[in-house]
């Protein structure tokens, strides 16, 4: 049963490393390891992303990554780009505030009047959503009632993929698994956040299917959120 009925239907899609790694390290781009994708899956990323209306990703991988966050091999159009920035304090040279696509930001109370009107300068949107912190069920209410999100992708880091999945925002997750090992104590994983008490805290998945795309392994689950949560 759905928790938010008011929300777009969010698929969690990431590539990860045979030890659950996003990078290579702290503060590497995820670039790094997504050159070795098979072309067939990049094909496959960007497929997604012109299926979808809107794809999110953190503040910290748009500082570390500069991503563009576009549809470009294939036919299509690139979904709405969704920036979740309490303090909207991201640069204005970062490649998601370029026309190229629409991008809005999710600010909360504590961002400053001046750093509003610079992000809407930039011709991008602004919702304020919560009071310190943004509230992402208010924040994907937003999206589906004001700006016809039925459908949003969600491509972020420890962080973003913990507070989704913690707040059951998440409906699928595909996974791109890259035949590596990286390693690290402090490397990002796939999820962040706070660790559970209990195996009845455990956010179960439901394999779909699974194919080979290229060289590459692409498995995708069903979100099975547990009762006590």
């Amino acid at each position: 049963m759905r928790t938010h009925p008011k929300k777009p239907h969010v698929l969690m899609m990431s590539e990860i490393t045979a030890d659950g790694k996003l990078t290579l390290k702290k503060d590497a781009s995820s670039k790094i390891l997504m050159k070795y994708m098979a072309e067939e899956t990049e094909t496959l990323l960007h497929t997604t992303r012109a299926e979808c209306d809107a794809i999110m990703v953190g503040s910290r991988t748009i500082r570390i990554d500069n991503s563009f966050l576009t549809v470009r091999k294939v036919p299509g159009k690139s979904p709405i780009r969704v920036i979740p920035n309490s303090r909207g304090d991201l640069p204005l040279t970062a490649n998601i505030f370029r026309p190229d696509a629409k991008t809005v930001i999710a600010v909360s109370e504590i961002a400053s009047r001046d750093r509003v009107e610079a992000i809407r300068a930039t011709g991008a949107g602004v919702v304020v959503c919560g009071e310190e912190d943004v509230d992402l069920p208010l924040l994907l209410e937003t999206l589906y009632e004001q700006y016809g999100v039925r459908k949003m992708m969600v491509e972020g880091g420890p962080t973003l993929n913990y507070h989704m999945l913690h707040h059951r925002l998440v409906d699928e997750i595909r996974l791109i698994h890259l035949p590596f090992i990286v390693g690290g104590d402090d490397t990002p994983s796939l999820v962040g956040g706070m660790h559970i008490e209990s195996e009845d805290e455990m956010i179960r998945l439901e394999l779909r299917t699974h194919y080979l795309c290229g060289t590459n392994l692409v498995t995708e689950y069903d979100v099975l959120y547990p009762a006590t949560l």
